[in-house]
């Protein structure tokens, strides 16, 4: 015992958390150490043999054979890898190899020796008193699973359980024909699987990452996984078909939550919060955890020091009773193990102290950057205010200036001119208008004299007005006026700057009583030019009543700045005029991120047309571009001709100031894919140099040999025309150096014209007469019809806070639905049902790959007017 006391004193000494240290020990025993990062001393698993004690241990028995110590590290102590031998005691038969001892931890924690007080009495009979802490139950610790380890020939298990953030380990991956597997470390965190060449490589440098969001997980035999997502695929192979398992319910898990959570990143149903009310959030939900636990440390530290103190009194108050002479020994034990509890409780109050010294120095820092930022931010919106007035009073005084802009614009030839076929714009440029001067024509038209011919257009727009004789249906002509409510739409958009705009929740103050789904019906307002086309025997005829009925679909939204609601998932919206006009037309809400909806339209006078139109849209600060995404197709029962086309970009302007208008500017190819006519028409974007009719579209009808034969003309939110064509020849170079062509044509005739609005419009949202009808209450509908939503009724009548309330439960609720399907999915995934997340699954249309184009597109597959006639609706979902 001297000698033991004698080495100890001898040696600096540490204490943390009732496990004693030693440096520089004579007898160069290893000691215990903590496993922390598995690099200190023997507790890596990499090469490590384990921590280990300074107690002695009875020497070897006879033939070298290690006699075990009885007294084993408990196992959060031990390599966390489990590559290596677990740490034991033992000084005289230790491993070979075992690993040489190295400094203890330091840091704040470190801080127990100096109150230890060196080489003091109390100490001294504190070491020669207390039993080998390492015989005793510690505390629980849990063992990182990223540790050094890696156990079996392709790392052992995997270093977490499944169902954890992290997940890591090794396996064998495919590199090629030549190297074939190679072992590979792989982390998976976040919905992310990526993999190192070592564990070392994970401070640098990633060899590779998969999303497994959008990734297959696919399991060829018992031990082989593939991971293909779009160009990129993994094929790796585990050591046995329980470490297999493994991955793959791990990876599984990972995928559900990562869709899970890229779902949850907001949609227009107001997923997402007002950003001011995130950002408080953001700021003070940390904040206010953070002073929790600061009076939690507190609390804490007084209850520490209180018990401590009347734990040593009684102890002392004990040791000075009468007892007898063999519990003296054991009360000086207890009196002993008190005093190390009260040194390692302060070492913790020290350590804790630093910490929350050092945590609220830090948010101190923050809070002052936070309120630059703030500062900064503020500033930025002034700026750009008075940027955008600047430039509205430029627009006003460049308007004000005729002989500037006709100075500027491009002198034309005599006659009939028009041009067309000019540069497209392109969508991702920053560039908002287009002028004349980099628009140059790529044909020229000169009507011919009438007396060369005459054309003759069967039902053109001079021989009937296209409204039908037949009695129709009294409907409504009127809707309550819009109340006048002020509120800055900039106020709400500067925060969504290049965000998806069917993302923002949006009060209903800045939309339309109307949703989208019945927006995509109004397309059919000017239905009856479809019934005329069938009546046309030539191909190319019938192509000039599609290419304006493709137009006319945008002369509803010249005046129509405000936004329609957008569908709940499973909405639909019938129109039924079947008996009144001919056609009857569907659409449901097939997806909500991102969103998409189905139409389907059946006309008893000879023709199908069919659609699924996904909205995209971009907001650049001064303007908002709406991208639809999506092709329509038309069909005619008789002739088979099958049309296709897209539509344009609409863009919103004076999003900061000034008055909102709208604007449609890029290219409509029409294609007949039964005779391959074609149709391109040019929506000229409005330019204030040009002095061209605003809202300008041109185009030129040709057939499959490219010959032209009819030309198209007249404005989108007016009127279109048509021109037979009855000579062409070429004519001069532009500058660019493109040779034009001149189209000779007869006088055009009116395809198309847009109706009047209806008295009073300006009050009503400037709806049209279609427009007016499509809310109006039916009876015998199903209960998911966009007529019965509450939020929007209530809009229509004008009780705008009431519906701002209402839109918020329809949301939440739609949100409860979303939340309860993937939780489905995701205890599927942890029964063992392996299968690819399910979404939302239509219930009138269903999802086919196009005969013509080949895309797949939601198609509709019947019941839905059965379901009407029998009035039953027991599959529809309750959305409302």
């Amino acid at each position: 015992m001297q000698l033991l006391l004698q080495a100890r004193q001898a040696a600096p000494r540490r204490i943390f958390y009732g496990t004693i240290y030693t440096e520089n020990c004579p007898t160069s025993a290893p000691r215990h150490e903590m496993a922390a990062g598995g690099q200190d001393g023997g507790g890596g698993g990499e090469g490590g043999g384990g921590g280990r004690c300074s107690r002695p241990v009875p020497a070897p028995p006879p033939g070298g054979a290690r006699r075990p110590h009885p007294h084993p590290l408990p196992s959060p102590w031990r390599s966390r890898g489990g590559g290596a031998a677990p740490g034991r005691c033992g000084r005289a038969g230790a491993a070979p190899g075992a690993a040489e001892p190295r400094p203890g931890p330091a840091g704040s924690m470190g801080k127990a020796a100096a109150l230890c007080g060196g080489g003091t009495r109390g100490l001294v009979s504190l070491l020669s008193a207390v039993p080998c802490l390492a015989c005793h139950e510690l505390p629980a610790m849990s063992a990182d699973p990223g540790g050094r380890g890696g156990g079996g020939p392709a790392g052992g298990p995997p270093a977490a359980p499944p169902g954890s953030d992290t997940y890591k380990g090794w396996l064998f991956k495919w590199t090629n024909y030549l190297k074939g597997y190679q072992r590979r470390w792989f982390v998976l965190s976040n919905g992310l699987l990526s993999y190192y060449r070592t564990q070392a490589e994970m401070a640098h440098t990633c060899r590779g990452t998969i999303n497994l969001s959008t990734a297959h997980i696919d399991t060829e035999d018992s031990c082989n996984i593939v991971l293909s997502n779009g160009g990129r695929t993994y094929h790796l192979k585990a050591n046995s078909e329980v470490e297999r398992q493994r991955w793959v319910t791990a990876l599984e898990l990972a995928k559900a939550k990562a869709i899970r959570m890229r779902n949850n990143q907001s949609d227009d149903s107001g997923d997402e919060e007002p950003a001011s009310q995130s950002d408080k959030s953001e700021l003070h939900g940390p904040l206010k955890t953070l002073s929790s636990k600061l009076e939690d440390l507190s609390t804490c530290n007084e209850l520490i020091a209180k018990h401590g103190a009347a734990l040593q009194r009684s102890l002392s108050e004990l040791e000075n009773l009468r007892l007898p002479a063999d519990s003296g020994e054991k009360i000086k034990a207890v009196n002993e193990r008190a005093t190390l509890f009260r040194i390692t409780s302060n070492a913790m109050i020290n350590a804790c102290r630093d910490f929350l010294d050092l945590a609220e120095s830090h948010s101190r820092k923050w809070q002052r950057l936070l309120q630059h930022e703030r500062e900064q931010r503020i500033r930025l919106e002034e700026t750009i205010e008075q940027l955008a007035k600047q430039h509205n009073s430029l627009e006003r005084a460049c308007r004000g200036a005729p002989g500037l802009a006709s100075d500027l614009k491009i002198s034309v030839p005599a006659g009939s001119v028009q041009s067309a076929k000019g540069e497209a714009s392109d969508e991702d440029e920053e560039t908002e208008y287009f002028d004349a001067m980099e628009d140059a024509p790529a044909f020229i038209t000169v009507t011919a004299d009438p007396k060369v011919g005459g054309m003759v257009l069967v039902g053109s727009y001079n021989e009937s007005t296209g409204k039908d004789l037949l009695p129709r249906k009294r409907r409504r002509t009127r809707i309550p006026d819009k109340p006048n409510y002020s509120l800055n739409l900039w106020s709400i958009m500067k925060n969504c700057i290049g965000k998806e705009l069917s993302k923002i929740p949006m009060p209903v103050n800045f939309n339309e009583p109307l949703s989208m789904l019945q927006r995509l019906t109004e397309d059919l307002e000017y239905h009856e030019l479809l019934d005329k086309a069938v009546k046309c025997e030539s191909s190319t005829e019938q192509m000039c009543f599609v290419a304006a009925f493709s137009v006319s679909s945008y002369s509803t939204t010249v005046h129509r700045t405000a936004k329609p609601f957008n569908p709940l998932l499973g909405e639909t919206f019938e129109l039924d005029r079947l008996e009144e006009l001919g056609f009857r037309s569907l659409c449901e809400q097939v997806s909500h991120h991102p969103p998409a909806a189905a139409h389907h339209v059946y006309s008893r006078r000879g023709w199908t047309l069919w659609q699924e139109i996904t909205i995209a849209s971009k907001f650049r600060g001064k303007y908002l571009s709406i991208m639809p995404l999506g092709a329509i197709h038309l069909e005619f029962h008789s002739s088979g001709n099958h049309y296709v086309w897209r539509k344009v970009t609409s863009t919103v302007h004076n999003i900061i100031v000034g008055k909102l208008w709208i604007d449609q500017s890029g290219e409509i190819e029409i294609v007949n894919h039964k005779s391959k006519d074609k149709c391109q028409l040019k929506f000229t974007p409005y330019s204030y140099f040009s002095r061209d009719v605003p809202r300008k579209v041109t185009g030129v009808v040709s057939d499959a040999d490219g010959k032209a034969h009819y030309v198209m003309s007249g404005t989108w939110d007016e009127k279109m025309e048509c021109s037979k064509i009855i000579h062409s020849s070429h004519g001069s170079t532009s500058t660019e150096g493109k040779q034009k062509t001149v189209y000779q044509t007869l006088s055009p005739k009116v395809l198309w014209r847009k109706y009047p609005l209806p008295e009073n419009a300006e009050n009503m949202y400037f709806f049209s007469e279609l427009a007016l009808t499509l809310n109006e209450p039916e009876e015998r509908v199903a209960p998911t019809d966009s007529r019965l939503r509450p939020d929007q009724r209530l809009m229509e009548s004008g009780r705008w806070d009431e519906a701002n309330v209402e839109k918020q439960r329809l949301e939440e609720k739609q949100r409860a639905v979303r939340r309860r399907r993937e939780a489905e999915a995701v205890e599927a995934l942890e029964e063992g049902e392996w299968k690819d997340y399910e979404g939302y699954t239509p219930l009138w249309f269903e999802r086919k790959a196009d005969a013509v184009t080949g895309e797949l597109i939601c198609v509709y597959k019947g019941g839905y007017w059965e379901a009407k006639d029998k009035q039953d609706w027991s599959v529809c979902p309750d959305i409302f």
